[in-house]
């Protein structure tokens, strides 16, 4: 099966997938995080299929603009606290897989090329923040938040947030935020230029399909070549700076200030963090 660019591809393949569910309006793919019931958090299931959804859109032979949303009234709550006191529990593995999987989930949707638009639907945090704003255009419901809260559990930044957001909102507000986890109302953050556009909840669906349909009536090539020259300088970037973004993020997993912070969030109680 060829594209209309001519190129090779294949429809992508909805049963390869359980987090995530596919649905599609004329030449717009939207990808749906798909677990409502535990707000869309970043589970080991969500966190692997994450990490080659984006390869799979890319080769989608039936679409040219990518939606990514989030199910019922949140975008992504961020990581699965569930699994992470698991691993606590039984014991830390290296943090080798992980750390390869946040990097395809990353370098899979810079690399895509296809526009991918963010419809962020709800509360977008830590690694939901992240993936919304690597996403080419974001879109986002005014009572949404951003935020990235890593080190409200004693960990580091490391998965993208420390390279993202100060480049758009340069490094004096963005250290701020990544310092504190402090979370931006969805109005605050397209007056900042973290995002592009918020816009009231009822209006959202509409603004998204308006948007990709213009896209979708666009010059395939011309934009897609344009995403991938956007991208050329945030891509060196990344090379320079993600390797040690998530070391960091590994390190800080032996340290009892994440333990206090993973208990502390389970016992829903403010934690007690003493530098160790």
């Amino acid at each position: 099966m060829k594209s209309r660019l001519g190129q090779k591809g294949k429809s992508l393949d909805q049963s390869r997938y359980t987090a995530l569910r596919f649905d599609r309006t004329g030449r717009v793919l939207t990808i749906t995080i798909n677990l409502p019931e535990q707000s869309n958090v970043v589970t080991q299931v969500l966190h692997e299929e994450m990490s080659r959804v984006f390869d799979d859109a890319a080769d989608d032979a039936d679409s040219d603009i990518i939606v990514l949303t989030g199910a019922g009234s949140i975008f992504c709550a961020g990581g699965d606290m569930n699994w992470l006191a698991d691993e606590l529990r039984d014991g830390l593995a290296p943090f080798v897989t992980e750390a390869r999987t946040m990097k395809r989930i990353v370098h899979g949707l810079l690399d895509c090329p296809k526009p991918v638009i963010a419809k962020v639907n709800g509360d977008a945090m830590g690694f939901g923040a992240t993936i919304a704003l690597l996403c080419d255009v974001v879109f986002a419901c005014e009572e949404a938040r951003f935020a990235d809260p890593h080190v409200k559990v004693g960990l580091v930044a490391g998965d993208g947030g420390a390279v993202i957001w100060p480049q758009l909102i340069g490094f004096g507000k963005a250290r701020h935020y990544l310092l504190t986890g402090d979370a931006i109302e969805a109005r605050e953050a397209e007056r900042m230029g973290l995002i592009a556009f918020s816009v009231p909840p009822e209006d959202l669906d509409t603004a998204v399909a308006s948007y990709t349909d213009r896209l979708a009536r666009g010059a395939q090539t011309a934009i897609r070549y344009t995403k991938t020259v956007t991208n050329l300088a945030l891509k060196q970037m990344l090379a320079s700076v993600f390797e040690a973004g998530v070391a960091y993020e590994g390190l800080s997993r032996h340290t009892d200030d994440y333990r206090e912070g993973v208990t502390a969030f389970q016992e829903r109680r403010r934690p007690s963090f003493t530098g160790r």
